[in-house]
């Protein structure tokens, strides 16, 4: 079994440096696949998402760094990268908040309890474990041995503009335990290194130093999803704001017509 991280009141962490290499990731598609390396463990690689569509929509997010497997985009990733974290907030910038269902977050890793109980659902299968369709780690030897290290995250989300953030296990955002946002930081549980250890069914325990390789996707079955170019997410968030502001006028407009006696629909 993984060693498991308290929840405890922490302090905010300062985000390193990011080498990032981008595979397969379309300006709008059904999907969307990254893959990369983290600087070291205490990097961060942060994207913005948007989600197009009407009303709510399915959105998985699969990690394939840890175990391995095959992509959406049909490559086949290598397994032994870091075990990651993985969590989604609602917008942009430091304080864009983290997406929660049944009043829990949208953020694990398998060094969180959370990572075998999900949102807390009692539906069968509803757990953060992504293996299958990733495959699993041999750390150590005998029973209890074979780990699975791989997030599947699914989420029903409004159209909008989200943030993705991918990390080591260990290098938490402390949002997760407040259900705060992005700008509360992280703390740090890595020890200055990617590191992933196990505790077989004998109570052996084994370590390995994996890469600092990371693969994700983002898939939708019915949203349609982008990633913004480079210095357009200001624009987006403006035409969203005079969209929205133009729909409030238009509301008042309507109402106002209502009381002067208009026979209109109330819209």
């Amino acid at each position: 079994m993984r060693t498991m991280t308290a929840v405890v009141a922490l302090s905010a962490v300062a985000t390193g440096a990011l080498g990032l290499c981008l595979a397969g990731a379309s300006a709008q598609a059904a999907s969307l696949s990254f893959a990369g390396s983290l600087g070291n463990p205490q990097s961060t690689f942060e994207v913005p998402l948007i989600v197009g569509g009407t009303g709510s929509q399915s959105i998985i997010f699969q990690t394939w760094g840890f175990g391995g497997g095959i992509n959406a985009a049909g490559t086949a990733i290598a397994p032994g990268g870091f075990d990651p974290l993985l969590a989604v907030f609602a917008g942009a910038g430091a304080s864009a908040p983290i997406v929660t269902a049944n009043l829990n977050p949208a953020g694990t890793s398998d060094t969180l309890s959370n990572y075998t109980t999900g949102f807390g659902l009692p539906a069968p299968g509803d757990t953060f474990v992504g293996c299958p369709p990733a495959g699993l780690v041999g750390i150590g030897s005998g029973a209890g041995s074979s780990v699975c290290g791989d997030i599947r995250m699914s989420l029903t989300l409004a159209p909008g503009v989200y943030t993705v953030v991918l990390a080591d296990a260990n290098y938490q955002p402390n949002a997760i335990f407040d259900n705060g946002t992005l700008g509360a930081g992280f703390a740090d549980f890595t020890g200055g290194a990617f590191q992933t250890c196990n505790t077989n069914a004998a109570g052996v325990l084994s370590c390995i130093t994996p890469s600092a390789n990371f693969a994700f996707d983002v898939t939708s079955p019915t949203a349609s999803l982008a990633v913004p170019e480079p210095g357009s997410l200001l624009l987006l968030a403006a035409g969203l704001f005079a969209l929205a502001l133009g729909t409030r006028r238009t509301g008042a407009a309507c109402r106002a017509r209502q009381q002067q006696g208009s026979t209109r629909r109330k819209p």
